[in-house]
Formats: structure tokens, C-alpha cells, sequence
């Protein structure tokens, strides 16, 4: 979708917010108040709308002091509400690290968990997933997605066998390049998927012209990696002035204009952006609470990344 076509924008965004932008209800502690919910199209799930990434940052391998640390910013994360969380065979040792971090967090009973299936081999397919049960201590998942679309056609019917058999009760397919935009596309209009996974930021906003409009159709819950462009835009910005516009609707960080600026898009469910400090965490989480941005100002801060 063009966010630019202003008619059809409007159109569908007046749908969205109404049934996917909700007040919380599922969580009940002090601190997992007022946060920014957003429905799962296909099950009617609430999830907060800012997750977490592992990719690179939970990838510390058998250290102890790493994973002490990646275990304080798991707690910062679950103390905020956070409950989404996404890793990868890809992503080296993060879902053992992983595993290790929420065995020493018991386990909080909000967590979403979301991994992926990555291999050519349609055979390895069932072993990555046995794999990961071990690796992260779970007996189902709560989303199983393809990675970066690879042999997905067989995957996919793996994963449809899955959630028939109640060990996954979520489908998704993901890509991170451009280049696959359009053979996701025909994915998503062709085959039954409740997740899209996509890179989507204010400097790379490919996946408006069609994707984001086609999931709002579909009905397809939309996950947002790279919110801050591999990090290059909080290099690049960081040491720059808030732009009036955002301190004027309560944006004081880089952090919380970047990802609110993704998730106000009626299309998004949730990005994860990922952090190695606890500091971090809790501005990433900041996003999360608070009032998103209406069109008007969406408009205004994205005209200037344009």
C-alpha cells in the first residue's frame, strides 16, 4: 500500500485501528498496563506491539557472563509486558541462549514464542523443530514461521501439519530481502498463513507499495524486523535533536519515534527490534505505551526520512 494515497490510507486505516489497536486486558500486573496492543487477524489474539529480535545479540554461545546479561535484558523485557519473541537456527547459538535465559526467568506465562524452520532440505525440516523444543525448553510454539521463504512450499506443509496437530498454533513465512517482495506477495494471496515477517522502517518502506495493503486484506498479522535498519538509523540520528513534531506529540527518543512510527501503521502487529542492553529494552519498550501516531503526524515524521 502507498502510505501517500491518502483516500485509500484512510480507508483502510479507520478498519485497522478498530480491530487490530486495543486496550490491554490479558495482562494484569502494574507495570503491563496501558501498553499498545494489537490483534492477531486469524486467531483473535492480543500481543503487545513491540517484541524482540535474537539475531546477533542472543548469539553469545556458552559464556556466562553473557547470558547473565541477555537474562536482564530478557527480565527488563517481560517486566515492560513484553511477550513476543523471535529467533532462527540462522541466528547461532540464540536459541539456546535463549532457552537458557527463560529456564532462569521461569518461564513467564505471557511469552509468544516464534522460531523458524531454515533449511533447503525438506527432510531437516521436522529435526530443526524438534531442535528447537530442546534448545528453548517449550513443548509447542506459539508461531512457526519459513525463513526467508527457503524450499517454503514443503515447509508449509510442514507447518500446516503442526498447527493441525495442536504443536504450533501459528504459520508465518518471512523475508528480509527486497528482491522476494513479489514472490511473497502471490504467498500471501495464494496460501493460508496467519504471520508475514518483513523488513519495514522509515528509510525502506518497499513493503507499502503492495504487502502491507495485501496482509490488511488477507488478513495476516505483519512482523516487523529491522524497525531500526540493522542499527544504521540510531548511528546515524542519535546524536541529532528530536524533530519538533514528535516532541510535540511526546517523543523524546529516537528509539520510540522509529518504532512507533512503524507499529502506528494500521497493517503492523508487531516489530522486534533487538538489544544486547537492558537500557535499550527499556526505551525500545517505551513504544509500547502512550497513543499512536494518527495519519497526519505519521505523515509528517515520515516525510522526513523521504
Amino acid at each position: 500500500m502507498n502510505i501517500h494515497d491518502r483516500r485509500n490510507f484512510c480507508k483502510l486505516s479507520s478498519v485497522a485501528i478498530g480491530s487490530f489497536c486495543l486496550p490491554i486486558s490479558v495482562f494484569t500486573k502494574p507495570s503491563q498496563k496501558n501498553l499498545i496492543i494489537k490483534r492477531i487477524p486469524s486467531s483473535k489474539r492480543n500481543i503487545p506491539a513491540i517484541g524482540m529480535g535474537t539475531w546477533i545479540t542472543f548469539n553469545v554461545g556458552q559464556s556466562t557472563a553473557l547470558r547473565q546479561q541477555r537474562t536482564k535484558v530478557l527480565r527488563e523485557f517481560f517486566a515492560a509486558g513484553g511477550a513476543f519473541i523471535d529467533s532462527s537456527p540462522m541466528y547461532g547459538s540464540a536459541q539456546a541462549v535463549l532457552g537458557h535465559c527463560l529456564k532462569e526467568l521461569k518461564y513467564p506465562k505471557q511469552l509468544f514464542s516464534a522460531d523458524k524452520v531454515w533449511t533447503s532440505s525438506t527432510a531437516e525440516g521436522p529435526e530443526q523443530f524438534s531442535a528447537m523444543k530442546e534448545l528453548w525448553g517449550l513443548k509447542r510454539f506459539e508461531l512457526l514461521q519459513v525463513h526467508n521463504l527457503v524450499n517454503w512450499k514443503a515447509h508449509l506443509n510442514l507447518l500446516n501439519k503442526l498447527k493441525s496437530e495442536g504443536q504450533i498454533a501459528h504459520v508465518g513465512i518471512t523475508t528480509s530481502h527486497g528482491r522476494d517482495h513479489q514472490e511473497l506477495e502471490t504467498i500471501m494471496k495464494k496460501e493460508k498463513i496467519d504471520f508475514v515477517q518483513l523488513t519495514y522502517n522509515v528509510t525502506h518502506r518497499q513493503a507499502e507499495t503492495r504487502l502491507l495493503k495485501v496482509a490488511l486484506e488477507r488478513g495476516i498479522a505483519v512482523i516487523v524486523n529491522r524497525p531500526y535498519d540493522g542499527g544504521d538509523l540510531m548511528a546515524k540520528y542519535k546524536q541529532k535533536p528530536i524533530p519538533p513534531v514528535a516532541k510535540e506529540a511526546g517523543i523524546y527518543s529516537w528509539a520510540e519515534l522509529f518504532l512507533k512510527w512503524v507499529i502506528s501503521h494500521p497493517s503492523i502487529t508487531v516489530a522486534i527490534p533487538a538489544t544486547s542492553k537492558v537500557k535499550h529494552m527499556r526505551e525500545n519498550m517505551k513504544a509500547c505505551r502512550g497513543a499512536l501516531f494518527d495519519q497526519k503526524l505519521r505523515k509528517s515524521i515520515g516525510n522526513l526520512f523521504t
